[in-house]
């Protein structure tokens, strides 16, 4: 990859010393470029957040929408859900795990959106595909996905979460009702909010 970004440069800087072809083969050479940065993108936004925040701000993902009572989530393209949450205020990338009993937040995620963690006596064991890790609990005191809020919402916080951040069973449980229908993950709340 490297390669071929150092002949792209290559040929950009010798393009431009023939006036008329070097401006085609600099136009052509930018377009190429812009879709492989495009599809760099894309095919890392799912394995790391901060691409996927990139991609959100271009349009390059499928955004979730409120659609009458429901709010609605097409599939990633790694058959995953992402959800743009907002916590205190803060947006997030989120990704929906229904095998998550709880909802999980990284320690920066949770330092973002203010959240104070509890101090207790003994750490809190908590199982993922990774191992065992050690967690705080939290309280957020509002969630808020689409048209879909959920107050005082009990949250484990870890370090050791990466830049992951997961939404969790105890979400899902308060909602009138979710389902996935068709590739959308729709969630339907019991007294929808106003966007």
């Amino acid at each position: 990859m490297l390669i071929a970004l150092a002949v792209v440069f290559l040929i950009l800087v010798l393009g431009r010393r023939i006036p008329v072809l070097g401006r085609l083969i600099s136009l052509v050479m930018t377009l190429a470029l812009a879709a492989v940065l495009v599809f760099l993108v894309q095919q890392q936004e799912r394995f790391n957040p901060m691409f996927g925040r990139i991609a959100e701000q271009f349009h390059l993902t499928d955004p979730q929408q409120v659609v009458g009572q429901e709010t609605r989530v097409p599939m990633a393209r790694d058959g995953h859900f992402w959800v743009r949450v907002k916590l205190n205020g803060v947006e997030q990338r989120m990704l929906v795990d229904s095998g998550a009993t709880i909802t999980a937040l990284s320690a920066d995620t949770a330092a973002a959106a203010g959240l104070t963690t509890r101090t207790e006596p003994f750490p809190m064991l908590i199982r993922t595909a990774n191992g065992t890790v050690s967690a705080k609990t939290a309280i957020v005191p509002e969630l808020r996905i689409g048209n879909v809020v959920a107050r005082d919402l009990p949250v484990v916080v870890s370090p050791a979460f990466g830049g992951m951040n997961v939404v969790g069973m105890n979400f899902l449980s308060r909602l009138k009702g979710w389902r996935v229908e068709e590739g959308t993950l729709i969630l339907t709340p019991h007294h929808p909010q106003e966007v």
